[in-house]
């Protein structure tokens, strides 16, 4: 029996290059016109580096200011020095678009009379602003994030947050997400993960391939 459908929420639902790729073409910035897929990439990167680095240390500190500590560190390494640029950026990322297939993977879940909740690295704060700018809100039973347990994931900690939601064993738990190694950890620990491969990216080399492997949210129904 299924009890809950959980998401990851950026990248999965959420388009982490919306910001960059908005910006870019409003013609505000023109230096940012040609390079803002690269400064993208970095900035994700990093933002995820910094999550895993900072919970090895012990040194948590909210999803935003990691955030916003991914993108300074992307915008210098690219030169761009513009601090109006840097706070338009930061500004469009709460709010970032919602991919297309979120919604059809959202309304899947509730024809099938289950509880669709968020499970990310994001802080209260910024969950709540992103998705209420994208409009779904009233298509989630919770937000649930890492702030609660002072650690990112991969940690186990974040993943029984669901099980504590839910009243659930993990099998009893189906995770989504789009990021390879979220999938492979959520599988690690018991829920019965399926991965939205967008790029078409390898299997992660870790302990737990996710359970099924989809092309993007579209094709979830058919796994519930």
């Amino acid at each position: 029996m299924i009890k809950a459908v959980l998401f990851d929420a950026y990248g999965t639902l959420l388009d982490v290059d919306a910001a960059a790729a908005q910006l870019a073409g409003s013609g505000r910035f023109p230096k940012l016109q040609s390079c803002w897929p690269e400064l993208a990439s970095i900035w994700r990167t990093r933002q995820l580096n910094y999550t895993w680095l900072r919970s090895l240390s012990g040194s948590y500190k909210p999803f935003w200011e990691i955030t916003s500590d991914a993108l300074d560190y992307a915008m210098e390494a690219l030169c761009l020095s513009d601090p109006e640029m840097r706070d338009a950026l930061l500004k469009l990322y709460r709010e970032l678009a919602a991919y297309e297939d979120a919604v059809i993977a959202l309304d899947a879940v509730a024809a099938k009379g289950l509880p669709a909740a968020v499970l990310s690295n994001g802080n209260h704060d910024m969950l709540k602003k992103a998705f209420s700018a994208a409009g779904l809100m009233g298509k989630l039973d919770a937000l649930l994030s890492v702030e609660d347990v002072g650690i990112f994931k991969p940690a186990p900690e974040v993943y029984q947050l669901g099980l504590d939601r839910y009243d659930a064993k993990p099998a009893e738990i189906v995770f989504v997400s789009s990021n390879g190694w979220d999938a492979c950890a959520a599988g690690q620990f018991g829920f019965q993960a399926i991965w939205a491969n967008r790029a078409q990216m390898p299997v992660e080399r870790l302990p737990d391939a996710p359970n099924h492997i989809i092309p993007d949210l579209r094709a979830l129904a058919q796994y519930l």
